[in-house]
């Protein structure tokens, strides 16, 4: 274990996605309390970044942007200068402990001139939180992760509410229909048919529809505003509000207006499981074991063909029953 000091300068770089981020949560806590006194940093993408809004375990968030997502009329080049700068401003920062926390960070750790670089190895079983941590164990520290850490503005989340004409006590179920993998996609019509079945159940009185907005030919980031048109056709004169989130700041504030949720595996089910709310989940060709909701309870469906449209509206509508089962004996 590292002397703790408070000029103990450590970094973590996390460089993927949304639900990768979040997973690493646990460990921003556990050097926190290791290192009460050390500043701890990130470094993560433009794209997932914004998840760490208020995290109480890091001091700073550097994010630079991937080549893919630059703006249109913007250079590779004019992206990637930009990245070096940022490694630049960290090199001079003279750190004492940089951690390679996702594939591919080692060639970013490296330019940065840290006096220790730990690059554990990603094989083996378990979950992600799990695989993450394992890099505790070249400081002495316990690989067993805690909670996921994830904050919602209270002033956002009441703003969202206001605007979604949301009352107290309303019973509200998230549903969130898109998924970046087509193998986790399940059908319109089957959403509207769970949909009516569980509106007329007493454990729910609202549902809030969510999706990615966008056209689905968008190259870079596909939506799904054409699906969520026909669904709330669909299910018009129901108690269906829409909640399109274009930032990760909407999707988490409105996620959190939720009592439980209903979603495939994807980043969305992640920011669920960081707000502790209750999950039904479809897993289409993505591992259950690693990518499973972290700390929550939770019920999880997936087929032996892999793919979410052999998942039946009769079994998605019991496992949503059993799920509030399990709520209500806790």
């Amino acid at each position: 274990m590292i002397q703790s000091a408070p000029s103990l300068r450590i970094l973590v770089i996390r460089r993927d996605n949304i639900g990768d981020l979040i997973c690493t949560t646990p460990l921003f806590s556990a050097l926190r309390q290791a290192y009460p006194q050390a500043w701890i940093g990130v470094l993560a993408n433009a794209y997932n970044a914004p998840i760490l809004a208020g995290n109480p375990d890091i001091d700073s968030c550097f994010a630079y942007r991937k080549a893919k997502h630059r703006t249109a009329g913007e250079s590779r080049f004019a992206v990637w200068r930009s990245t070096a700068a940022l490694l630049w401003k960290l090199r001079r920062m003279q750190l004492d402990l940089v951690l390679c926390a996702s594939p591919g960070a080692q060639r970013f750790a490296r330019l940065l001139g840290a006096r220790r670089i730990i690059e554990a190895g990603r094989s083996g079983a378990g979950h992600e939180t799990e695989i993450t941590n394992r890099l505790l164990t070249e400081l002495g520290l316990s690989d067993k992760p805690g909670k996921l850490v994830l904050r919602s503005g209270p002033a956002h989340q009441a703003g969202w509410r206001s605007a979604l004409r949301l009352g107290h006590e309303e019973r509200c179920l998230a549903i969130h229909i898109s998924a970046r993998k087509p193998a986790q996609r399940w059908p319109i019509e089957r959403y509207a048919e769970f949909i009516r079945r569980v509106l007329a159940t007493d454990h729910v009185t609202r549902v809030l529809l969510f999706w990615a907005p966008g056209d689905a030919a968008d190259p870079l980031h596909p939506g799904d505003d054409n699906k969520a048109a026909q669904l709330l056709e669909i299910l018009a004169g129901l108690p269906v509000t829409p909640v399109p989130t274009h930032t990760l700041k909407e999707l988490v504030a409105g996620l959190a207006l939720a009592d439980s949720v209903i979603c495939s595996d994807g980043g969305a089910m992640h920011v669920a499981a960081g707000l502790g709310k209750p999950i039904v989940c479809f897993f289409g060709n993505s591992s259950a074991e690693r990518w499973h909701p972290w700390g929550v309870p939770y019920e999880l469906l997936q087929k032996p063909s892999l793919d979410v449209t052999d998942i039946s509206v009769d079994e998605a509508h019991a496992a949503f029953l059993c799920l509030q089962e399990r709520i209500r004996r806790a």
